[in-house]
């Protein structure tokens, strides 16, 4: 029980949103960052934000990169994800000043490490990422960006250069204030590993990937 009680004998609100917990530095092999810490309470998920530069309030330069273990942190080919977050971070050191937010509780698009997994054995058998999903009874996507959006309000910032090629993204940073001044495309070459994955993302999941017109030579 860790609710506290008053002395009236009720229970105190428990915290909702999102709180800024700690600011240290981080230097990266890109440049210099610093990781600001945040408790999103209604999820209890911890999330990062790295920030680059002195940052404004008007089209700053962000990537909203959802966790990928396998991508991320093991170079995975199956997806583009790995890639993109290098892209993203060399990105905003190139622009002298910008954002990503880390989203944790996104893996797999929400269903989970092990559930991503279960969806990749499928896929392996010839399913693609969207009737993998369904086979297991998983949601297509289960990502929210709203926590996100609240981040950048708390680091003030009012309007953003969007590095994604998700119309997704967009749209929930504007339904949660968030302009979007321009949609910066994050196009990664494919790979014979990932190309049918990423087909399957244009197709039916809207993603903006016009590069994959050159690459007909990919089974």
């Amino acid at each position: 029980m860790t609710d506290k009680v008053g002395v009236l004998g009720k229970k105190s609100p428990q915290r909702t949103g999102v709180e800024r917990i700690v600011n240290a530095p981080l230097p990266t092999v890109y440049g210099q960052f610093r990781a600001i810490g945040y408790m999103d309470h209604d999820r209890g998920d911890e999330q990062v934000a790295l920030v680059h530069g002195e940052i404004g309030a008007e089209r700053v330069l962000v990537r909203l990169h959802s966790e990928c273990l396998t991508g991320d942190a093991f170079g995975s080919q199956h997806c583009e994800c790995g890639d993109q977050l290098a892209s993203a971070l060399r990105a905003v050191v190139a622009e002298g000043s910008g954002i990503v937010v880390y989203l944790r509780g996104h893996e797999g698009r929400g269903i989970g490490l092990l559930g991503k997994l279960r969806a990749m054995a499928l896929q392996a058998e010839g399913l693609d990422t969207v009737e993998a999903n369904l086979a297991l009874g998983l949601p297509v996507d289960a990502r929210d960006y709203g926590v996100a959006a609240d981040i950048l309000h708390d680091l003030g910032v009012n309007s953003v250069r969007l590095l994604s090629n998700n119309p997704r993204k967009r749209e929930s940073l504007l339904a949660h204030g968030i302009d979007v001044a321009e949609t910066v495309p994050l196009l990664i070459p494919p790979c014979e590993s990932n190309i049918t994955y990423l087909r399957t993302k244009r197709e039916r999941l809207d993603h903006i990937l016009p590069h994959l017109d050159a690459m007909a030579h990919l089974s």
